[in-house]
């Protein structure tokens, strides 16, 4: 596996992601923004940030195995949250908990979350985009 997901000393350890992934891999793989949207462009989970954060993850996993590689490749995810205030965070992990379980991954690579004003579309409360390497 190319990827090395690390918490170096010095650093605090943060439930739901690590500090640092060191990538030896020789393709990178950029994963556009994922929404909530269903394979037919339907938006999953109207008003609910837990949902719809669910559903990115099994769109980022589609993404990821359309050109061979997997949640284990991933070296950065970041996450644009609409409206964000910190007692969302709650939702957030409870949605990527349930994405979790449901793939059978544990998505803990390094993170950034970024509170926006508004995504493409206003049902959207929740984008999430992925890097990834592989051999």
């Amino acid at each position: 596996m190319p990827v090395n997901l690390v918490n170096p000393a010095g650093l605090p350890v943060i439930d739901g992601y690590h500090q640092v992934s060191v990538a030896t891999g020789s393709k990178q793989v950029f994963v556009a923004g994922q929404v909530a949207w269903d394979a037919d462009g339907t938006t999953i989970g109207e008003g609910d940030l837990a949902a719809q954060v669910e559903q990115c993850y099994p769109n980022i996993d589609a993404a990821l195995t359309g050109v061979g590689a997997t949640f284990a490749d991933v070296t950065k995810l970041t996450v644009y949250v609409v409206d964000w205030t910190p007692d969302k965070l709650p939702l957030f992990f409870e949605g990527a908990a349930r994405a979790a379980a449901k793939l059978g991954i544990t998505p803990t690579p390094p993170g950034t979350l970024i509170g926006v004003a508004a995504l493409d579309v206003p049902e959207h409360l929740v984008e999430v985009e992925a890097v990834a390497v592989m051999d």
